[in-house]
């Protein structure tokens, strides 16, 4: 199997939190070769009583590619990351790491729904999009503030960074 792109897409409050989640981040699988902008995560409020208000989300990818099989390990370990960040209230930080492909965007979850798919140790892969016409075109049930848009520009430097990797198959 040919190995993917791993990405993680960071949501926080603060960024002291953040900052020791990409640290926690780059100690398990080295380099981001990618930090995309801040967006504000303003599609829910569903982590604010946990996280605090004027929550912002990133995305970042990392130099290492990994195989797609790994995704349940990958989930485990951001979980772990968040685990060590945890606050009084909560989480101070949540990652939801998946990859990338030529041709899809995968997430993984720890929460089942319909069009998940069960890896093992708890962890699903959920398909958030398709690579289409020139972008990642979302799927009806990823999240909303993937739908709107704002990390086409983030998912289309990603996927750049990717096939250049394929091409020089330059997998470390």
């Amino acid at each position: 199997m040919e190995p993917v792109k791993l990405l993680v897409a960071l949501l926080w409050a603060d960024g002291r939190s953040r900052d020791l989640a990409v640290g926690g981040l780059e100690l398990q699988w080295g380099a981001i070769d990618f930090s995309g902008a801040d967006h504000p995560f303003d599609v829910t409020d569903y982590y604010e009583e946990e996280m605090g208000p004027s929550l912002q989300r990133r995305l970042v990818s990392f130099s290492r590619m990994i195989p797609p099989e790994s995704l349940p390990e990958v989930k485990l370990a951001c979980n772990r990351i968040e685990e060590r960040l945890v606050g009084q209230g909560g989480r101070r930080v949540n990652l939801d790491a998946g990859y990338l492909d030529h041709s899809k965007v995968v997430l993984a979850s720890m929460k089942f729904a319909g069009q998940k798919i069960h890896l093992g140790q708890g962890v699903y892969a959920d398909l958030m999009s398709r690579y289409r016409k020139g972008r990642y075109r979302p799927l009806e049930w990823a999240f909303p503030d993937f739908r709107d848009g704002r990390y086409d520009a983030d998912l289309a430097r990603i996927r750049e960074l990717y096939m250049g990797q394929r091409r020089t198959r330059r997998y470390d």
